[in-house]
């Protein structure tokens, strides 16, 4: 299918289904006909890759704030100008598993670094891309929290019955209050922006919630 090419992310705390459903969207768009790549952020090539794992990757020396800050966008300048904006300007859609919605929520909500900083950045690094759509999943903090414990359950490296287990990042190492703050970030933003944020009761089972999503889509006239 050629056209515009359509950004959409998604978006929500550890737990909420965003890799089920990213790949469920893409396999509803690939029964479309519908042009498209995957990705996630932080990374999505190589090199924003490699700084993937400087911010995860939990080590002895402390990764201060304001690195964490300039990572994040160091990494989605890389994605943008090497990934995303090529596929966009050759008119395919392109779903993103978190943008700057996260960088609002995780390190400005959540480390409490300043708003105004963040859009300084989002400027310089996006000019003015944006997503057409962000869906953001919600769910209650502790329900998400349960659910990633469950995801990560077992030693590092160590298969079991259910797959190969996956050692908890930075991220998932925080408190539940450092959740809350972010939860309310995302959902505070969606209610300042509900053009172009949608908020998806995460709650709900895989299918429901994958219902919703392309509702939301059909609702933007993108798909039948």
């Amino acid at each position: 299918m050629s056209g515009a090419g359509r950004f959409l992310t998604f978006e929500g705390i550890e737990g909420v289904g965003k890799t089920t459903q990213v790949a469920r969207l893409s396999a509803a768009l690939s029964a479309r006909a519908i042009a498209h790549a995957v990705t996630r952020e932080p990374g999505g090539t190589p090199l924003a890759e490699r700084i993937r794992d400087l911010v995860l990757t939990a080590r002895a020396e402390a990764l201060p704030d304001t690195a964490e800050l300039l990572l994040m966008f160091a990494a989605r300048a890389v994605h943008l100008q090497n990934f995303i904006e090529p596929e966009l300007a050759r008119g395919r859609w392109v779903i993103c598993d978190r943008f700057t919605d996260a960088t609002y929520a995780y390190q400005g909500a959540g480390r409490g670094l300043d708003a105004a900083s963040i859009a300084t950045l989002e400027t310089l690094v996006q000019g003015a891309r944006r997503p057409d759509l962000t869906l953001l999943l919600d769910l209650p903090v502790r329900v998400g929290l349960e659910r990633a414990q469950r995801r990560n359950t077992g030693a590092p490296g160590v298969a079991t019955a259910a797959g190969p287990t996956r050692a908890t990042d930075r991220f998932e190492r925080e408190r539940v209050e450092f959740f809350e703050r972010v939860r309310a970030a995302y959902l505070e933003r969606a209610r300042a922006d509900p053009e172009r944020i949608a908020v998806i009761d995460a709650a709900a089972d895989a299918d429901q919630v994958a219902v919703r999503i392309l509702s939301a889509l059909r609702a933007r006239s993108w798909i039948s």
